[in-house]
């Protein structure tokens, strides 16, 4: 009998430990609403692009493309509906000296991802015609105005869309979050590990007092 307390509290914090940890990792299925940019392989495969495109210079021929969309990171990030061919793109813009083509395509993605009441435009494709050193993002803005970016030079609208944010993190019911301004680690919900630590302390405290009572009891 002097032992089924403790034994108790300490199945209660094991529980409690659970339930606080299945909610953090619940709450932790978040994703950030944003544009993100791809190539294409020889083997007409979308890749997450390694370069963003204010510093990616492509190559005459290439296919590259834009994807809006909420994602966790770039291991989940939604590719591009359309595969891009080079020659269905480009095929009616002839070589020229001193330029290049690169074939674009644009998904602006589903209504599950859009922001507000916004309707995503149709997915579409373009062919883009610039100077022989040009970035992605001059090949883009060729083709695609306007174009909007936040303070820290991050893709936030193609062709005016979305009309407002800018990589805004969003919880897994789609509704947007507010991370602290004092923070700049995206915050998940969930409990920090400080309290449960001090959680796990405080029963396991008063489990042994309940244990040493009764040990004192026990032996009077």
């Amino acid at each position: 009998m002097t032992r089924t307390r403790p034994v108790a509290l300490l199945l209660a914090l094991c529980a409690a430990l659970a339930v606080l940890g299945g909610a953090g990792s619940a709450q932790a299925a978040t994703g950030y609403r944003y544009w993100s940019f791809w190539d294409q392989d020889d083997g007409k495969k979308w890749t997450y692009a390694t370069q963003g495109p204010s510093t990616a210079r492509p190559s005459d021929g290439d296919v590259q493309g834009f994807r809006f969309a909420v994602s966790q990171d770039s291991g989940d990030a939604a590719k591009p509906r359309a595969a891009g061919d080079f020659g269905a793109i480009c095929g009616a813009t002839p070589a020229k000296d001193n330029t290049k083509r690169v074939a674009l395509v644009i998904d602006f993605g589903t209504v599950a991802d859009a922001p507000g009441a916004e309707r995503p435009p149709p997915v579409r494709t373009a062919c883009a015609r610039i100077g022989p050193d040009a970035t992605s993002a001059e090949a883009l803005a060729a083709v695609a105005k306007p174009l909007r970016y936040n303070s820290d030079a991050l893709l936030c609208a193609i062709s005016g869309y979305p009309k407002a944010g800018c990589g805004d993190q969003v919880s897994a019911d789609g509704g947007k979050k507010t991370a602290p301004a004092s923070d700049n680690t995206p915050d998940d919900g969930g409990p920090s590990a400080g309290i449960l630590v001090g959680l796990a302390a405080v029963l396991a405290l008063g489990a042994a007092g309940v244990w040493q009572a009764r040990r004192r009891r026990g032996r009077a």
